[in-house]
This record gives structure tokens, sequence and C-alpha cells, in this order.
């Protein structure tokens, strides 16, 4: 579903045809359609221009709203640690102890043994527990407040690596409704970024018309500054502070970054969880307002995109129809031979049927030998 729907409603106007205070700029300058600039210059979804009452009842509900859906993320943090936390302490007192007395006994484990040390072993990893060094794993947890709000964000943004999840019945519980309301919340906050986002582009387009450039000139640096812009902040930038902190190489950070805006989330990838790298404190809450914002950014790209295929589609199509229109009028204009019967070959003389089918053939025989003498 397409969250980024376009709202380009033309100005309003008076009786008298003149546009009304309405169509006119914020900054109490002409309409925007008197200037030569419109929305319909740029392939993004921009919002129009609105009066200063309407802009400041506007920008009251934009900080409403991502303060209001910061606040759900935070409490849903919050109670996903609490509910969580406790739980995991036990399964990294169960995996020590577990690793302890494989130690101990290593020499004398049967066959049957070994596989239960290696089943345990797994579900302890999948779990996000790594008995790996010592006492120092049960320090660091994954639900610390910043895992819990990463979480938070993943689950609201559906991405969903699967390596980090409740195991209790009760964040299991409050996660279904969390998720509930909180994606809902997230397409509009994501709504709400991309037209901040377009109205950046709309403001350079306008910036660069009143310097006396050409509309199609404007209509491909708006493009080009929102996808260089876009590619820097959101891939470029971050995949080089994944390489660093992480230890990955850059080809796996834009491959990270792109499958996580995108919201494929395979899981392969995760940041914050390689074994033996001290991350700092609110890592992953940054990198978790990185996603949210990138998200707003990729969906008006997606938004971009298809609108590009569906116009080559269309021309497509409309090329396709011109070439069987242009076919079908020059068989039309040709004149149709009618060739007399006995220049036709032998192999297409139809052979006499039984019945009415024979009398008929032979009295058009008959006919025709007539026609000759």
């Amino acid at each position: 579903m397409n969250v980024f729907d376009k709202s380009l409603s033309p100005s309003a106007q008076d009786p008298s045809g003149n546009p009304s205070r309405e169509g006119s700029s914020c900054l109490g300058e002409a309409p925007l359609e008197h200037q030569g600039f419109t929305n319909r210059h740029l392939l993004l979804p921009i919002p129009c221009c609105v009066p200063p009452r309407a802009m400041c009842s506007g920008k009251l509900q934009t900080g409403l709203l991502v303060a209001g859906y910061f606040v759900y993320l935070l409490v849903g943090a919050a109670v996903f640690q609490a509910l969580e936390r406790t739980a995991e302490k036990q399964q990294k007192m169960a995996a020590a102890q577990m690793k302890e007395a494989f130690l101990q006994n290593f020499p004398h484990l049967t066959v049957a043994e070994m596989e239960q040390f290696m089943k345990n072993l797994t579900e302890a990893i999948q779990n996000g527990v790594y008995p790996v060094g010592n006492e120092s794993q049960t320090e660091n947890s994954n639900w610390d407040f910043s895992n819990s709000f990463f979480f938070a964000g993943t689950v609201v943004s559906t991405i969903g690596y699967g390596t980090l999840r409740p195991k209790t019945a009760g964040g299991q519980i409050f996660c279904v409704f969390f998720a509930l309301f909180g994606i809902p919340l997230n397409i509009v906050f994501l709504h709400r970024v991309g037209k901040m986002l377009s109205l950046l582009c709309k403001k350079l387009g306008k910036f660069l018309y009143e310097k006396g450039m050409r509309k199609k000139k404007i209509k491909f640096l708006t493009l080009l500054f929102f996808l260089v812009t876009g590619i820097l902040v959101f891939l470029c930038l971050p995949s080089l502070f994944f390489q660093i902190t992480e230890g990955w190489s850059y080809s796996e950070g834009i491959y990270f970054a792109f499958i996580t805006l995108s919201t494929i989330g395979f899981g392969d990838y995760v940041v914050g969880k390689q074994p033996g790298r001290i991350y700092f404190s609110y890592y992953r809450t940054l990198v978790a307002i990185w996603i949210l914002f990138g998200l707003a950014w990729i969906a008006l790209l997606f938004n971009l995109l298809t609108k590009v295929l569906e116009d080559t589609e269309k021309i497509i199509v409309k090329d396709l129809h011109q070439i069987v229109k242009v076919s079908k009028d020059n068989e039309e204009s040709q004149p149709r031979r009618c060739w007399p019967a006995h220049f036709l070959p032998e192999e297409e003389v139809i052979s006499p049927c039984a019945g009415g089918d024979a009398q008929k053939m032979e009295s058009l025989a008959a006919c025709s030998e007539q026609k000759k003498t």
C-alpha cells in the first residue's frame, strides 16, 4: 500500500476568477501558479501551499505527531525491558551453568550427552545468549533500554530481524497489541515526514525558479538533489559508520542499510550483535532513529520509481496502439483483388461435398460453363 498519497489540489478561487489567499504562498508572495512554478513540475508528491494560520496549525500537528510517536516507542521500550530482562538473566545463568558443566565433564560425556549439549547451545544462541568468554556476558543485556527501543522500532516498522524477540507470555501478548496500534501510527508518521522532505524539494525548486532557471532544469535538479542527498545521508555515510563500528566491509554496510530501510530484514546482519565488540551506550537507539527517517526517504524513492515505471508503461502501450492502428490503416488502403475460379491452383479448388452441397457445386459449375460459351 502506498502511504504517500498525492494531495495536489488546485488553489481556491473567488467568483471573480482571482486566486484567494489560500492559493498564495506562506510568505505573503504571489500565488505559485502566477509565478509559473507549480506542483506538477515535480514528480514528488508535494503538498500545496497553505496560509500562515493553517501553516502554524500544521506545524503544531506535526510536532504533536512526532512527540506522540516517540513517546509511544519509549513506553513500548520500557515495557519490553521490564517484561523480558528478568527472563533473559535466567537464560544467561542457565547457559553459564551448562558451559561450566560441559568443561568439567567433557572427557566423560557420551554421544547422547554431547548431542544434548549442542542442542542447548544452539537454542541459547538463537535466544541471543552467547556462552563465549567469562561473566561479562551476564552483564550485557539484550533487553537494556537501548536494545528495547531498537526492538520497538523494528516492530512498528515491520522489519522484523528475528534475532531479538520476546520469550515470555506477557512480552508476546504485549508485542501483539503494541504492533496493532504502532504500525498504523508509524504509517502516519512516515507520511508526515515524507511531506516534509517533499516540501524541501519544493522550496529548492521555487528558489531556482526565482533565479531564472528553466522548468525542465529545475525538475532535473530537484530530483537529483533528492536522490543524491538521500543516498548520501541514508546509505553511504551510515555504511561507513557501520564499517567502523561493526567491523563489516563497506559493501556489507550498504547491503545492511538497504535491506533494513526497504523492510526486507533478512536478519543475517544486525547491528550491536557482534560478539567481542564493545558498543557505546544508546548505539542501537541512534540506529533506530536513522531507520525511522530512512524509511520515509526510501518510501518516497519507491513512489518515484513506481511513477516512472507507470509512465513508461503508458508510453509503451500508446506506441503499440499507434503501430497497430497504422498497420490496420495500411491494410485497408490496399485494393483487394478477386481472382476467377479457373485461375486458382488446383489444390485450392474446394472438393464437392455430399448432399445439398454437391448439388450447389454442380449448379455453380454449370453457370460458369454457360458464361464461357
